[in-house]
């Protein structure tokens, strides 16, 4: 029997496996899947080594806001392992000087609190559509996530992203099929950047899914299924 293709899914800040679970179900019978783990080191270049060790020798890459910087992470430290790069709702820039003070309030507030909530009703806005804040099924997702993570993961997370490297150099010689996705409607890191992300990668294909923030992989999962499938097919 014919051993399944490898497809490695990065989940972002404060989320688990439960951010591809509808993916999970639709690729398993194709492919060997891997959720990697990034909860328990502080800095890219760690988060991105420790995977690498217990990878398989070749794997399709998809990665999610922070799991899209981890999965660029990746593709630098070891490209030719790389058969397929999906980055969404991500960007290879650094912060600006104010997401990274907000990065540095969290952790201050979380470091001194007793409780710790993760995702809370004022940060919702800025992960989903609109629209879909009254979809209790899907908020409530969203706040396990971050819940399951907790508080000593979620500050080694966001002291990762507060260091991590710019890797817009990496960008044009990145050979690989990828796919670059956006929600159209993404409050964190606006379409814009994230196309000009695909043009500065040669083999990349840009897409956009209407009426959808920055979780797409839940918010609208059968058309990143969909997507993500004429993706792995290239």
């Amino acid at each position: 029997m014919t051993e399944k293709p490898s497809l490695v899914l990065v989940p972002g800040l404060l989320c688990t496996a439960d951010l591809w679970r509808e993916q999970i179900s639709a690729f398993e019978n194709q492919y060997s899947i891997m959720v990697a783990d990034h909860t328990k080191d502080d800095r890219m270049p760690a988060i991105a080594a420790r995977f690498l060790a217990s990878a398989p020798p070749t794997f399709a890459l998809a990665g999610l806001s922070m799991g899209g910087y981890i999965a660029l992470e990746i593709v630098r430290q070891a490209p030719e392992r790389v058969t397929h790069l999906a980055i969404m709702d991500s960007r290879p820039i650094n912060d600006t000087p104010i997401e990274r003070q907000r990065r540095q309030d969290f952790i201050k507030l979380v470091e001194r609190g007793k409780t710790f909530k993760g995702v809370t009703e004022t940060l919702l806005p800025m992960l989903i559509h609109p629209s879909r804040l009254t979809d209790d099924i899907l908020t409530e997702r969203i706040y396990k996530m971050a819940e399951d993570i907790g508080k000593e993961a979620f500050i080694r997370q966001e002291k990762a992203l507060l260091e991590r490297e710019e890797l817009t150099g990496i960008l044009k010689d990145i050979q690989c099929p990828t796919l670059v996705l956006a929600g159209a409607q993404d409050a964190l890191i606006p379409p814009q950047i994230q196309r000009e992300m695909a043009i500065e990668i040669p083999t990349a294909v840009y897409t956009e899914i209407p009426d959808c923030g920055h979780l797409p992989t839940m918010e609208r999962p059968e058309k990143t299924t969909e997507i993500m499938r004429i993706w792995l097919a290239r």
